[in-house]
């Protein structure tokens, strides 16, 4: 089962873990992390790091963010290319994650970040979309390097 870490501004990641556990009962390999104004990006990204273990079994790990580019995002970004099988998502909202519950069990990582942009579509992506748009940065020095 993929894992999933809620993280969210303010107190909106904790709030909508409580209203999914309240709906499916306790949340195996869920896990809230809060953003709140002044914590340090340094904070915060220990945080999200001891969710990601704390929610990985091996099958991957769901980074469900509220806003694409803020620093829950970035951390998340900066984390998922340190680890197999690690999505980052954007612009979650409880229906949207009440939808997505159930297939949790049944789609590999890939799978879920497809379904969960198509299912929110236009407001959610994935770093996995954006890098799509924006492909790296290549110098013109290495691709004459034969």
């Amino acid at each position: 089962m993929l894992g999933w870490v809620i993280t969210c501004h303010d107190e909106e990641a904790q709030e909508m873990l409580l209203k999914l556990e309240a709906r499916f009962g306790p949340l195996a390999q869920c896990r809230a992390v809060n953003y709140w104004r002044g914590l340090s990006t340094n904070m915060l990204s220990r945080m999200m790091c001891d969710a990601l273990h704390e929610t990985d079994t091996g099958d991957g790990v769901i980074f469900l963010t509220d806003r694409s580019g803020a620093a829950p995002y970035r951390a998340a970004a900066l984390m998922s290319h340190k680890h197999d099988n690690c999505e980052v998502i954007s612009g979650i909202s409880l229906p949207l994650l009440e939808a997505m519950y159930p297939l949790r069990a049944t789609l590999s990582s890939a799978e879920f970040r497809h379904a969960i942009v198509a299912q929110g579509s236009p407001g959610v992506s994935s770093l996995w979309h954006q890098q799509q748009k924006n492909p790296p940065f290549v110098l013109l020095h290495d691709l004459y390097k034969h």
